[in-house]
């Protein structure tokens, strides 16, 4: 990390996917085990003031990692719905099914992130929970006109600091293009009906859900209204043209990763570790 910080600049922001369960990019024996959503959204079901405080210390721990390694940004909590007889991509990285139970959970996961001084991605906007294929492996169409249950939890999120797109293809949105890609699903979907106005980060654009070069994929999701274009397959000559042909951040996205830090600076507490994880073993043994 540190010789990665020498050659970025100073305020560069660095981010991990670390959701907790499956997903996970920090793992034991050098860092905690964190459970998957869909145990905090069973605890939130039995008991919701404890299920709520389990998903705040949940986010915080899981900060606290990821500060402690140099990351400033984990891409969580997952938003989505859990559907009966959708693909398990999401699966049990999803809290439960109803949409005001995934809200409030993810909220709670967001708000332990900023305390623990990390900024919260919320993913996968508007809603990957119908996906009845692996958008790592191909795309996703959804046919259904009523979204507004997937769309609650963002909605309901719409100020968090920074959200992560789909690449999925919604058929009453705009059957042509994968919400990435797809300037209508942004402007009108998440940056209107979700009242969004933080920093819009695509999902991996190495992900077989979308073919072509990834310097052009990058360039047609940035000229749809994303601000920051994310390729993690680790292939050192796309991301190179990658990295050579996209264009500067705009004023726009610039003050957007400006707001998001300010808020963190705001949210950031001094947390002690060892009792925040006594309590979350308390509550989920």
């Amino acid at each position: 990390m540190d010789a990665l910080r020498a050659v970025l600049p100073a305020d560069a922001d660095m981010m991990v996917d670390q959701e907790g369960g499956r997903v996970a990019r920090l793992r034991p024996p050098h860092w905690r085990a964190h459970p998957p959503a869909a145990a905090l959204g069973r605890l939130f079901e039995a008991e919701p003031g404890a299920g709520l405080r389990a998903a705040w210390l949940t986010g915080a721990l899981i900060g606290l990692d990821c500060r402690a390694a140099g990351f400033t940004v984990a891409a969580a909590p997952v938003l989505d719905l859990s559907i009966p007889g959708a693909h398990d991509v999401i699966g049990d990285r999803a809290f439960a099914g109803h949409p005001a139970a995934v809200a409030r959970l993810g909220r709670a996961v967001a708000n332990g992130l900023l305390a623990a001084g990390v900024l919260p991605v919320g993913k996968h906007a508007p809603g990957h929970g119908r996906a009845r294929v692996d958008s790592h492996l191909s795309l996703p169409r959804v046919p259904e006109d009523d979204l507004q249950a997937d769309f609650r939890p963002f909605a309901l999120n719409g100020d968090l600091p920074w959200l992560m797109t789909a690449h999925i293809v919604y058929e009453a949105l705009d059957p042509n293009a994968a919400a990435t890609m797809s300037s209508s699903v942004i402007r009108d979907v998440i940056r209107g009906r979700f009242g969004f106005e933080g920093v819009l980060v695509t999902d991996d654009l190495a992900m077989k859900a979308l073919s072509g070069a990834p310097a052009d994929l990058a360039a047609t999701a940035l000229a749809a209204g994303c601000d920051i274009a994310l390729y993690c397959r680790g292939d050192f000559e796309a991301n190179e043209a990658l990295l050579s042909t996209c264009p500067a951040l705009t004023a726009e996205a610039q003050a957007r990763l400006q707001a998001g830090r300010t808020r963190l600076a705001a949210s950031r507490m001094a947390l002690p570790a060892g009792p925040l994880a006594d309590e979350r073993a308390r509550l989920l043994p």
